[in-house]
């Protein structure tokens, strides 16, 4: 059965600008390597594919500690064990500039992962908690902004400031951002922040992971939520910066600003998600996406321009949350008695799909280019979106009891 939010959607919309702004952090730490990859390359002396492995150095972590997270966030509160993870985030992300080689930049990177698995899940979570399910994807895409504000601005950023200043620089700018949103957050909330709340979960924390696992539904998101970080989070998204530069020999700032066209889609998606929504239905609404990801993927793979590519790029940003945005809303329901669990769950299948992912387009990408990489990542989307209509968005969550 599920059960009605612990309270009015009121005090999500109050606090909803800083957890925007904490996924802001969130995500300019993770697609801030995009067009500085071949500039860690050229000063570590490796390739390309080789440093690819800080992405999975991030997201391995990131989906591991969910783990933990999870029941954590449900047994002290989300709120308060996201700020301590988002403070942890920022000093690591800092931490990173003073790599001098490619074995401590791995490690640093793994250590932000796991305090920034803390952030974005909880935030949904605590949303969750506190939004109806009637409106939840509507504020889910409202909290998403920071995120997309990030895919807009970290890639033109990151590429500008690596090309100027350094790639070392690029990590202290984002750890800063970082700790300024917690400290914003501690600002806010005050002493509430550190208040024992009376809560409690249904079972413990890893017996909701057993839960989660035993219903069907459960099973299949996870398995969804696996495949779409292996082709997209970790698979095609963050080789596109290399792709122009390699490709169309853009520099890392003019590859950022293309890459940073994805942004504008996933604006106009938090625009008009209530509108679509309602419209298309979860189901519909998923699946036009994923097909729409697919064929973008499709076309990369045979782009002759990069201002094809800019193109594509800004399509499927809104392409990418008609999909997305469903598996995210669902997760916030999985598991309405554990919801920092059950999300938690999801954001770990989703990163260990991306740590896989990552590796795997590599290997693709060393056999046969960009091009087989990508339309290969295009196909097996096509079927991922089929499949997801089938066995993940046809059921309909319950009605909340009034």
């Amino acid at each position: 059965m599920v059960s009605a939010p612990a309270a009015s959607d009121t005090s999500a919309v109050r606090i909803l600008p800083l957890l925007a702004a904490a996924a802001f952090a969130t995500g300019c730490g993770m697609r801030l390597l995009d067009p500085v990859l071949p500039l860690i390359a050229a000063e570590l002396r490796v390739t390309v594919a080789e440093v690819a492995v800080l992405i999975t150095a991030f997201a391995l972590p990131y989906g591991l500690c969910q783990v933990i997270l999870g029941p954590l966030g449900d047994r002290f509160g989300k709120l308060r064990v996201l700020t301590i993870g988002l403070t942890l985030y920022g000093l690591m992300m800092a931490a990173c500039a003073l790599a001098g080689a490619m074995t401590p930049l791995i490690a640093l990177r793994a250590a932000t992962g796991a305090a920034g698995g803390a952030i974005i899940p909880l935030a949904m979570a605590w949303i969750g908690d506190n939004v109806p399910y009637a409106q939840r994807q509507a504020t889910l895409s409202r909290f998403m902004t920071g995120m997309v504000m990030a895919q807009l601005l970290t890639g033109p950023i990151s590429g500008s400031i690596g090309q100027l200043f350094g790639w070392r620089a690029v990590f202290v700018l984002v750890g800063g951002v970082a700790l300024a949103a917690a400290a914003a957050i501690v600002f806010k909330l005050g002493k509430r922040l550190w208040q024992t709340s009376v809560a409690g979960t249904a079972g413990s924390g890893f017996a909701n992971y057993a839960l989660l696992l035993r219903r069907q539904t459960g099973r299949r998101l996870l398995l969804a939520a696996f495949l779409d970080g292996l082709l997209l989070f970790g698979g095609a998204f963050p080789f596109i910066g290399s792709y122009l530069i390699q490709s169309f020999h853009l520099e890392p700032w003019h590859a950022g600003l293309v890459v940073a066209g994805f942004g504008l889609g996933s604006l106009l998606y938090t625009r008009i998600a209530r509108l679509l929504i309602p419209r298309l239905g979860e189901a519909m609404l998923a699946l036009v996406g994923g097909l729409l990801v697919a064929l973008s993927l499709v076309l990369l793979a045979i782009a002759s321009s990069w201002q094809v590519v800019a193109l594509i790029q800004a399509a499927t940003g809104l392409f990418f949350f008609m999909f997305h945005g469903v598996l995210q809303a669902r997760a916030t329901e999985a598991l309405p008695e554990a919801r920092a669990t059950s999300v938690s769950a999801f954001a770990m299948a989703l990163f260990l799909g991306q740590g896989l992912g990552s590796v795997c387009f590599g290997a693709l990408l060393a056999r046969g280019g960009y091009g087989l990489a990508f339309g290969v990542a295009g196909l097996l989307m096509a079927a991922l979106a089929l499949w997801c209509r089938v066995a993940v968005t046809a059921p309909r969550p319950a009605t909340p009891a009034p």
